[in-house]
């Protein structure tokens, strides 16, 4: 498909054969993945604040808090006039040049300072680091580090200084028995303080800049250069100058938002408590800035278990399992030593760096390129937070290219919660490498494995390191978000609860794809095949296919964080922020795990990626034989793309920039749809196969035209209706679409949100305002018009779950109260559905999913519509009766007897069963 003439493309690093991408447009966060391939008019990768960049750090964080609070930014001035480096830093500067390739964050760190004069504070010092400082400043249009302060408050006739610096004189004083320096912080930012005490009139500008040799995540050097690349090691000169000749050209220069000295000052503190606070304050912010470039301090695997295992927690459950198992201590011991080294991660940076070289590859030979949007926001947040990612599980791909996205973008890979499954001969060895951690599919009735794993996660939390999961459990066969599982969360809050000093903050993130790698397994698994088990042989059987595939485009989206501290301040009422221990069960506990669960859900629907292939299987999909004309597809598409536009679902959902002609046009080239010539106009259509992985992609966006579906639904069998009627049963049916949607609004919001679709349905045409009686009768028209089409066409997707709705109040009904349990309720309901598609017409694989019906079945307990006897059974009353009697709004009278007909009897009722109104 052709790029969109105004847009850039796309690539991956080192992608010379990259394809074009399909770019968002007016996007801070999609930025390129590369600086190489064809030229393009793009913004730099990193063009927002990174995790610890200079602007949030300071602004949002202990700096602002221990040394400006309230602080207003004051205006800038006019730039300053460039004054003459020294001769010798020229000299160096230009040594070092062929050498040193800057990436300055922000893009624009001019912006951070005013008129006043600036003193920049480095972590190091050292003559590299001040000659990278004096260029970066430089070429930004910064006042010189290398030129003296308004009467050289230093006295060292520069404008820098650094918190820490080679002890130079170490070697000497240990040959001539001198005593060495014990300086705990900066003689020079002592110096500057005390200047500002002598002249009220002077007021300097502090500002932190952190700088990183071999980090700058665009370019990859040769393997050998990963040896020396930054890391929390302090380095000598030698090794330094290595760092700098292998990884120079990957240096990134980070400017933080400027520290007032005068509040410092106002506290009244003597001399020297004032230059330790502010000595600590900024090598924390360093410190931040370092941990979310390059990662925490990462001990080794068997350090990490050796913590695990001394824990009071973890010994008290070997203690317990030697008792349960009549065994030694020792024996018991072994057994959860092994499950520690089963379940902990091995990172590596070496192996990271060695897997970008390698993915990058694959990713240019697979995809026609990756989207990335919203990231500043993450960036903008993450310091001094625990990061916890949550991503949308569509495909094993999923946290390859996700921890590979992070990487490339200067944020430290997560520790990845994988499957055990996945720990195979050389695949596991790499996996493990490249943080993941194995947990087992089911850990129920094993008491120590659970205590290892929950105080694992715990050390990974109390460490700073950022983890990522899924909360969904598995991957998705359906396209839908499946039900959250609370398990991770719960050990991730009670982590936090032991130790509650670091935030924690929840990043939504949805992964969307346009071909999937798996989809013929998952074509396999939806027809009734088993699930085949992973294996090394399978993994490498399937590699030359997968290169040679064209998998389209991968947009992820990263949506709006959830801070842990905002949903205990709501929902764990009694807590007073203390730590709680291990041993205590609040009763809040369960019910913030399952708040923080739907809420993760929540929000990666409202970070969804509309592309090509969803809106073409949204068009298609709704037709009996998955055909339509090219003048009717053509006109879907439209359609489709301007609901969102006029009923926006959230700031952060993006929608393909193409026109319906070029989203036609892809769908060819990547083998999704057919065309057929024909004389009387071409024809498109879908074979049966393609047409049940369609339903996949036409699944993830479901939620956001709900709406638009509902109104048509309603429509669909009958010709007039009033907006009284439609807002009303809208609000009466909401409550199981959001429950199967995770959709983010009250029933309120969702009426407003019809009004807003009907709106857009009057200009559309596709209905009438006849009247304005009952606040208004809307009409469609008769026959079969183009706008019926196009109504028939909206509905569809949400038509199966008002069928599915409507066979489990039949089942029960059938059935009598007090007769079925929630279980077989779900089993029959199943059963119904699946006799229903053979008998009348296929449905989509989700139709007859039972964990649909049973998220049902408990929304009609949540409600009271039904309720469990003193026997577990379901009872109800005409309540139900009178719920179903919109049914046949919705349905018409012949599918309605269908389901009757299909509906099944567990056993004779003992009494008359509650009928079902027409």
């Amino acid at each position: 498909m052709p790029t969109m003439p105004d847009q850039p493309t796309l690539e991956f690093p080192d992608g010379d054969n990259a394809r074009r991408a399909d770019q968002r447009p007016a996007d801070d966060a999609v930025a390129p993945l590369a600086t190489s391939g064809p030229t393009v008019d793009t913004p730099p990768a990193n063009d927002g604040p990174s995790p610890a960049s200079g602007a949030t750090p300071v602004g949002d964080g202990p700096m602002a808090a221990a040394i400006a609070p309230g602080a207003l930014p004051v205006p800038l001035a006019a730039p300053r006039r460039a004054v003459r480096r020294p001769w010798w830093a020229g000299l160096l500067g230009r040594v070092m040049r062929p050498w040193i390739g800057l990436k300055v964050e922000p893009q624009t760190p001019e912006t951070l300072v005013d008129h006043r004069p600036v003193c920049y504070v480095l972590e190091d010092y050292g003559l590299s680091n001040a000659l990278i400082l004096e260029r970066a400043c430089r070429e930004a249009g910064l006042p010189s580090p290398l030129q003296p302060l308004p009467g050289d408050p230093l006295g060292r006739k520069r404008a820098y200084v650094a918190l820490s610096r080679r002890n130079a004189g170490g070697a000497l004083a240990m040959a001539t028995g001198q005593p060495q320096s014990k300086a705990t912080h900066s003689e020079s930012l002592a110096r500057l303080l005390e200047a500002h005490r002598r002249d009220h009139a002077l007021d300097v500008q502090v500002v932190p800049v952190s700088i990183f040799v071999g980090r700058s995540p665009d370019k990859n050097n040769g393997w050998f250069a990963v040896l020396f690349s930054e890391n929390w090691t302090i380095v000598g000169r030698f090794r330094r100058l290595l760092a700098i000749l292998l990884n120079g050209r990957d240096t990134l220069v980070r400017f933080a938002e400027p520290v007032d000295v005068r509040p410092l000052l106002a506290e009244g503190l003597d001399p020297e408590r004032t230059v330790r606070k502010l000595s600590r304050v900024l090598r924390t912010h360093f410190n931040r800035v370092r941990e979310a470039i390059i990662g925490p301090d990462l001990s080794t695997r068997r350090l990490l278990v050796d913590k695990v295992l001394a824990s009071p927690a973890v010994k008290d459950a070997i203690g317990d399992q030697a008792r349960r198992d009549n065994s030694k201590p020792e024996d018991a011991w072994k057994k959860a030593h092994a499950y520690a080294y089963e379940i902990a991660a091995d990172y590596s940076h070496p192996v990271v760096r060695s897997a970008s070289y390698l993915l990058t590859t694959v990713w240019n030979r697979i995809f026609r390129g990756v989207l990335v949007h919203h990231i500043d926001t993450l960036k903008a947040a993450a310091p001094g937070h625990e990061i916890v990612y949550v991503p949308s599980h569509r495909s094993h791909m999923d946290y390859l290219l996700l921890s590979y996205l992070l990487y490339n973008r200067g944020i430290v890979p997560p520790h990845i919660v994988a499957g055990i499954n996945l720990n195979l001969p050389v695949i596991g060895t790499i996996l493990r490498k490249g943080g993941a951690f194995f947990i087992r599919r089911s850990i129920r009735g094993n008491a120590l494995y659970s205590t290892v794993l929950a105080e694992y996660v715990a050390q990974l939390v109390a460490g700073g390191y950022s983890i990522e999961y899924f909360v969904e459990g598995g991957r998705s066969r359906t396209g839908r978000l499946l039900a959250p599982k609370g398990g991770m969360v719960s050990m991730t809050l009670r982590a936090f609860l032991r130790q509650p000093t670091r935030p924690v903050l929840f990043q939504p993130i949805y992964v969307g794809y346009e071909k999937l790698m798996e989809g013929g397994s998952y074509l396999d698994e939806l027809s009734g095949k088993s699930k085949k088990k992973e294996s090394i042989w399978q993994l490498l059987w399937s590699i030359p296919q997968v290169l040679r595939s064209n998998y389209g485009q991968v947009v992820v989206n990263f949506g709006e964080p959830i801070a842990l501290a905002d949903v205990l301040a709501e929902h764990a009422t009694g807590w007073d922020g203390n730590a709680v221990a291990d041993s205590e069960r609040p009763e809040w506990l369960s019910r913030t795990v399952d708040v923080i669960a739907q809420k993760i859900n929540v929000n990666i629907n409202r970070a969804a990626d509309v592309n090509p292939i969803n809106l073409l299987a949204l068009a298609l999909l709704s037709t009996p034989k998955h055909a339509m004309g090219e003048a009717d597809l053509l006109a879907q598409i439209t359609l489709s793309k301007q609901l969102l536009v006029d009923v926006p679902y959230s700031d952060r959902v993006t929608v393909t920039p193409h026109t319906p002609q070029e989203i036609v046009a892809h769908g060819e080239e990547i083998g999704v749809l057919e065309r057929v010539a024909h004389p009387l106009g071409d024809v498109f259509r879908v074979d049966d196969e393609k047409s049940v992985l369609l339903t996949y992609f036409r699944n993830n966006v479901l939620h956001l035209f709900t709406a638009s579906a509902w109104i048509a639904c309603c429509f669909l069998h009958n010709r007039r209706m009033s907006r009284h009627t439609l807002l009303r049963l809208g609000r009466t049916m909401y409550p199981f679409l959001q429950a199967e949607l995770y959709l983010p609004w009250d029933e309120d919001t969702f009426a407003e949100r019809i009004a807003l679709t009907l709106e857009t349905f009057e200009r559309e045409a596709l209905l009438e305002r006849v009247s304005d009686e009952d606040d208004g009768i809307y009409a469609r028209n008769a026959g079969q018009s183009d706008e019926v089409f196009r109504l028939r066409a909206l509905s569809h997707p949400l038509q199966q779950a008002f069928e599915r709705y409507y066979i489990a109040i039949s089942v029960l009904a059938k059935n009598g109260p007090g007769t079925l349990g929630a279980g077989e309720l779900e089993s029959l309901c199943q059963l119904a559905a699946q006799r229903l598609s053979l008998l009348y017409a296929p449905a989509a694989p989700e139709f007859f999913d039972k964990s649909l019906f049973r998220g049902f079945i408990q929304k009609l307990r949540e409600l009271g519509l039904v309720k469990l006897d003193g026997n577990s059974k379901l009872v109800f009353d005409d309540r139900l009766a009178t719920w179903a009697k919109d049914a046949k709004v919705i349905l018409g009278r012949e599918l309605r007897h269908s389901i009757e007909k299909v509906s099944p009897e567990a056993v004779k009722p003992a009494e008359p069963a509650v009928a079902i109104a027409e």
